[in-house]
């Protein structure tokens, strides 16, 4: 790579978009709709990073989805480095996905997820407080 600046907001829009092409092994929608990406990084050098979450611990296939994140990046943006952790301290909920995630889900599974989740489980304390201060 030359030793031009890198571009942080490009790279960062490109990948977001390249990256709704990877798919979760579970639920048939893709990594950035479900919101999966907890943390992007890219250094002024052009080292990229990743931080992902699982739908469901101990996933089979992670090895496989780390390994295609890490191509999609490469083939998206000249990148220095691509590292791709695994975060398996967060647990993920329907609550991190996006509105067109939940349509996505909607439109296979004919309900709300998000709905669903809330009627079973309710809100989380912090979203509770929140959406009681807006009212």
């Amino acid at each position: 790579m030359s030793t031009q600046t890198v571009n942080k907001e490009e790279w960062t829009k490109k990948l977001m978009e390249a990256l709704k092409e990877v798919y979760d092994p579970e639920i048939p929608v893709d990594i950035v709709n479900l919101g999966l990406i907890y943390d992007l990084k890219i250094s002024d050098e052009g080292d990229v990073y990743l931080k992902l979450g699982l739908t469901a611990p101990g996933c089979p296939v992670v090895d496989d989805l780390v390994y295609t994140v890490q191509e999609v990046v490469k083939e998206t943006v000249p990148a220095r480095n691509v590292d791709v952790d695994i975060d398996m301290e967060t647990q993920w909920s329907p609550l991190k996905m996006s509105s067109e995630g939940r349509e996505k889900f909607k439109k296979l599974y004919g309900y709300d997820i998000v709905e669903m989740w809330i009627q079973t489980y309710g809100l989380p304390e912090e979203q509770n407080a929140s959406q009681n201060q807006g009212s």
